[in-house]
């Protein structure tokens, strides 16, 4: 971890805790909204609709100049994909955000067939008034995701490229996941000399995620 760079994590419900935080124009949230899977108890249909107003919220709290990026793995739903780059699209346009960029990061070798979840997923990048210059593009096919400490954890390749770009083309120097799990874009962020906050309501995740150290 860069000696500089800080990093703090609170054991808290994400949703609950964006809705009282002060952001500022030096805060990015970077994250991945939990599946249907992790709340059972909504059903299907509730948990489209908190997803929605989550991705929504996320890209409401951010400074006009900062910006909103979400890792996001679509699932199968008896037998019918839901695409979650849809549905966090859906919510940044009811917050008044743009896309500024949408790649896609390999989870398997180009070719290969994948069950249950597909073989990418998506990395998508909003801000209400951040403009992109066109001779700073990047990559839009990340060939790998990286290291992942848990099965829902956003890669580690996949967190460096967005620590890059932020630190080349915005002025956020803070990086914020609200449901940061084990901390993944924490440590990248540290790595890459960007303070990073977490929020996870796990406790044992929540701990893991204040020393996580990747190679």
């Amino acid at each position: 971890m860069d000696q500089r760079a800080q990093r703090v994590v609170h054991q808290a419900d994400g949703v609950s805790w964006l809705q009282q935080v002060e952001l500022t124009a030096e805060h990015a949230i970077v994250t991945s909204l939990p599946d249907h899977s992790e709340l059972p108890l909504l059903g299907m249909e509730a948990w489209r609709e908190w997803f929605v107003d989550t991705a929504r919220l996320c890209c409401q709290r951010v400074a006009d100049e900062a910006v909103t990026v979400f890792y996001q793995t679509d699932v199968k739903h008896e037998g019918r994909w839901i695409d979650k780059g849809y549905l966090v699209s859906k919510g940044a346009e009811l917050a008044g955000s743009h896309l500024l960029w949408h790649k896609v990061a390999c989870r398997v070798a180009p070719g290969q067939a994948s069950i249950g979840r597909p073989a990418y997923g998506h990395l998508l990048c909003f801000s209400r008034e951040l403009r992109m210059a066109e001779d700073r593009a990047t990559p839009d096919v990340l060939p790998e995701v990286g290291e992942m400490p848990w099965a829902r954890a956003m890669g580690s390749k996949v967190c460096t490229a967005v620590a890059r770009f932020l630190r080349k083309q915005t002025a956020c120097r803070c990086v914020v996941d609200p449901f940061c799990g084990l901390g993944t874009m924490l440590a990248v962020a540290n790595a890459h000399g960007l303070d990073a906050i977490g929020v996870e309501l796990s406790r044992k995740r929540a701990e893991r995620a204040r020393t996580l150290a990747l190679d």
